[in-house]
């Protein structure tokens, strides 16, 4: 039986892997284990490690951290993690550890396993996202060994990165596995459930820190509120992840809490999120799921800034700076148009099944565990 650990620290990590962890749970031949760290564990940000226990899937430990509110937080936050699953994967001896994207806490884990000689398969390596996110990633698939892509393009840039073309798999994107079940929520349910009138429309505003722009994170929160404004828009807005900027973006959100066209909620359940997500006119903001999974139900999306830059985009994404003009301008546009193709460079929606094999059928000898550029 292989033992499989998966670090988690975020809720989005988290509700983009919970479809395949369980199959991995389902297998008689893997056993399963999660270390939960991050946001997780911080009350401010939702609790949401209680959405890990009530899967009932088996957690390994939990690590404390500080919330990330500035650069330096982060940078401490990665080294103390380092040391704490360090101790935790030596005495738990798993098989291979399962990582996902560009994350501090990803980063921890692959820097530890690899001491340690643990095989580390890594998911959604090789895209492009700008900022910090960026070389995270980059840095999180040199010191992997199995690469699990979303798309032919991540694939081609690791092969230039020099990793082993037989070491990388386009799967697609796990957060894509099983959405239209997910979105089972309608929309008249939805607006009821937060006092918002169903006749109107409404836009999912997800707006996170970017580190190197962490100063500016409020006043561009402020800017898009603005451009919002001269439409006849109701808001679901969600709070951000914690980093560096979160702290600025929250007393934004605060301040436009007591607005009667506006809701800010700390955390949906996935199922609850990708319902919004399914049923929102507009999404606007720069979270990763308007990239990739929003394009799945046509949601038309306002790409604002940095964040995501250069990532592989769909046909529901404007991009636009941050900028209110232009930023009103979009939201015209947007709803003018509507709903866009469900075509998506993602994926099909069966990446689990494609990583489970993997998981189960990779070799994990010595050759595997010895890394080098292959050019």
């Amino acid at each position: 039986m292989r033992k499989i650990c998966y670090i988690t620290g975020t809720r989005a990590d988290f509700g983009l892997m919970q479809s395949t962890l369980r199959l991995i749970d389902q297998t008689p031949a893997l056993k399963l284990s999660i270390i939960v760290t991050g946001m997780h564990l911080l009350a401010e940000y939702g609790l949401t490690v209680r959405d890990i226990e009530s899967t009932g899937l088996n957690i390994e430990a939990k690590i404390e951290v500080e919330a990330q509110s500035s650069g330096s937080t982060m940078g401490r936050n990665i080294g103390r993690m380092v040391t704490a699953l360090t101790d935790i994967l030596a005495a738990a001896k798993p098989d291979l550890i399962l990582l996902l994207g560009d994350r501090g806490e990803m980063l921890a884990g692959a820097i530890a396993a690899i001491h340690l000689n643990i095989p580390i398969f890594h998911i959604h390596g090789g895209e492009r996202s700008g900022t910090v996110d960026e070389p995270v990633r980059h840095a999180i698939s040199k010191l992997s060994h199995i690469h699990c892509v979303a798309t032919a393009e991540a694939r081609d840039r690791l092969i230039r990165m020099g990793e082993s073309p037989d070491h990388i798999h386009v799967v697609g994107a796990p957060g894509l596995d099983g959405l239209t079940d997910l979105s089972s929520i309608s929309r008249t349910t939805l607006l009821q459930s937060i006092g918002l009138d169903q006749k109107r429309p409404f836009a999912l505003l997800v707006y996170h820190p970017v580190l190197q722009e962490a100063d500016a994170a409020g006043k561009t929160l402020e800017a898009i509120f603005s451009a919002m404004a001269s439409h006849d828009l109701q808001i679901v807005a969600l709070k951000p992840n914690s980093d560096a900027g979160s702290d600025q973006i929250r007393q934004v959100l605060a301040l436009h809490a007591d607005d009667k066209n506006i809701r800010v909620i700390t955390h949906f359940p996935r199922e609850q999120f990708i319902s919004w997500m399914a049923a929102a006119d507009i999404m606007i903001g720069n979270s990763s799921a308007g990239i990739i999974e929003a394009a799945s139900f046509g949601t038309p999306v306002i790409n604002i800034g940095s964040r995501q830059n250069l990532r592989e985009r769909n046909a529901n994404t404007i991009d636009v700076p941050t900028d209110a003009a232009a930023i009103d301008t979009a939201i015209s546009a947007a709803l003018k148009s509507g709903r866009t193709t469900r075509q998506n460079v993602y994926g099909d929606g069966e990446s689990g099944r494609r990583i489970l094999q993997l998981l189960q059928e990779t070799p994990l000898g010595a050759d595997l565990l010895a890394k080098s550029n292959a050019y």
